[in-house]
């Protein structure tokens, strides 16, 4: 089910995203706090399960309760949580199943993405963005490491579009509108400065007034500009 969020500066974010919607929200209480955590750290290093691991962690808590209520002191429980977790990571590896990830040009891993996007919003389009991720993931993964740095994948979002036009683009986007209604729509093989440093000319350190007395005058002050501003370009 989706969940409204109003921010207190009237930003609405509509999700059914666990890590989302305990992000959002502001919460104050200690061990809220750390399960907001879990669901962080849920999400960066496996990327779904959010919900999941903060319903689990919400029973073992309970359980937790009742076990004090009885007279066990919490590190006790703690020992025995580690003894529990073991057996069940033991149990895990035991029936685990490997898979070619390769066969059928991945198809395992774009089912897995398929699985993961089957409970969210996009889950109607949930075909072609797997198939996006998966190609997202394997131009940056380590396949040998076994190992994906997230860092190197951005996600944009461009207002005005749907999820259909979704695309992956294998290099640099860099979203900026044109400065001038006069520059061209599209260059192609365009050559592209990034500075590091303010492209403008330098201001005074003390006021000042300019007078321009006639016509000339501002000739002569535009042309200065515009060498300023050639002399910076080369």
């Amino acid at each position: 089910m989706d969940k409204m969020l109003v921010s207190p500066d009237n930003d609405v974010v509509v999700t059914n995203d666990g890590a989302t919607i305990l992000e959002k929200m502001e919460v104050a209480h200690p061990v809220a706090k750390l399960l907001v955590d879990l669901s962080k750290s849920q999400d960066n290093e496996i990327g779904d399960g959010t919900t999941s691991v903060v319903v689990i962690a919400g029973a073992l808590l309970e359980q937790a309760a009742l076990l004090i209520d009885k007279g066990l002191h919490p590190l006790q429980i703690a020992d025995g949580f580690e003894k529990a977790c073991d057996i069940a990571v033991d149990r895990v590896t035991e029936i685990t199943e490997e898979l070619d990830i390769e066969k059928n040009d991945h198809e395992m891993l774009k089912k897995a993405a398929m699985i993961a996007l089957g409970s969210k919003i996009v889950s109607k389009n949930k075909g072609a963005l797997a198939d996006v991720a998966v190609r997202a993931i394997l131009q940056v993964a380590d396949l040998k490491r076994r190992d994906v740095n997230f860092e190197l994948i951005k996600i944009v979002g461009m207002t005005g579009g749907n999820i259909d036009q979704t695309e992956l683009i294998e290099g640099i986007l860099i979203d900026k509108d044109i400065s001038h209604p006069g520059m061209k729509k599209e260059i192609i093989d365009a050559k592209i400065c990034i500075l590091t440093c303010p492209f403008e000319p330098p201001k005074p350190q003390i006021k000042m007034d300019m007078r321009l007395m006639n016509g000339e005058d501002y000739k002569t002050m535009y042309n200065q500009e515009q060498q300023y501003f050639k002399d910076m370009v080369k």
